[in-house]
């Protein structure tokens, strides 16, 4: 299998196409030296493309690397200081980079918020949450009341605490409504959908009042761990249905 068809393999599940408005650039944002020839034989999997992710899947000897986070936004940029160390790790150690982000937010089957949801067996989860037109975020009912501790302790069973819980509204919750990542402003379309918690990366100080305000609860897990799931579930898949090698670089950023 080359770097086309490994992309391939990726879109037919996370289909870029319904996603036009994304700011990130979806699929190969690097390729490596023989994208149509060079048998891929390793997949490293991330959740962020720069420097340090870039340089371990090469000592890791990974001839891709697969990652939530790309480094092109759909703009013009200059490849200079730390763009251009990011870039460089890539293209001397001739490791091809794809990268998926709304789409792999949104993916029912390896997305981030349906997987968040799966792992605190969510029943009757649909899409939910808007950004730029396009829906991203999972919402459903747990099989029975739990307290925002509990809730927080299903879904980062691996331990720690979630960065902030802003617990204002009901003290048993049962519609939990998920955007990972920065999402916080959105815990509005939370309330609207009828949803008791939020679940998602980041909550602003902006956000604060106005979640106190509403007497709602929002459980804020860090931007970073709240998408750990789409990438690991992704790798999952690609060892089971292509029988690739491949490994997790975990570079948590604490936010």
């Amino acid at each position: 299998m080359n770097l086309l068809e490994l992309d391939s393999f990726f879109n037919s599940i996370l289909k870029k196409e319904n996603f036009s408005k994304d700011i990130a650039l979806n699929g190969i944002q690097i390729q490596n030296s023989a994208p149509n020839k060079k048998e891929i034989r390793k997949v490293a999997f991330a959740v962020d493309a720069c420097e340090e992710t870039a340089k371990k899947a090469a000592e890791q000897n990974a001839d891709v690397l697969f990652t939530h986070h790309g480094l092109f936004w759909g703009r013009c940029q200059t490849i200079t200081a730390g763009h251009y160390k990011r870039i460089a790790a890539f293209i001397k150690n001739d490791i091809a980079l794809c990268s998926y982000h709304i789409p792999l937010d949104a993916n029912e089957e390896v997305g981030n918020n349906f997987g968040l949801a799966k792992q605190i067996f969510l029943n009757d989860v649909r899409p939910f949450g808007k950004w730029k037109g396009m829906t991203l975020g999972a919402i459903g009912f747990l099989p029975e009341p739990l307290s925002l501790d509990s809730l927080s302790r299903a879904l980062f069973h691996e331990g720690g605490q979630p960065l902030h819980i802003l617990p204002f509204g009901k003290k048993l919750v049962r519609s939990v409504a998920i955007i990972s990542g920065g999402a916080g402003a959105d815990f509005e379309q939370a309330i609207e959908a009828g949803a008791d918690v939020f679940v998602t990366g980041e909550i602003g100080h902006e956000e604060f009042h106005a979640v106190e305000e509403a007497e709602f609860n929002v459980i804020a897990g860090g931007h970073y761990r709240t998408e750990t799931v789409g990438v690991s579930l992704m790798q999952k898949k690609v060892e089971k249905e292509l029988a690739l090698e491949t490994i997790f670089i975990d570079s948590p950023t604490g936010l």
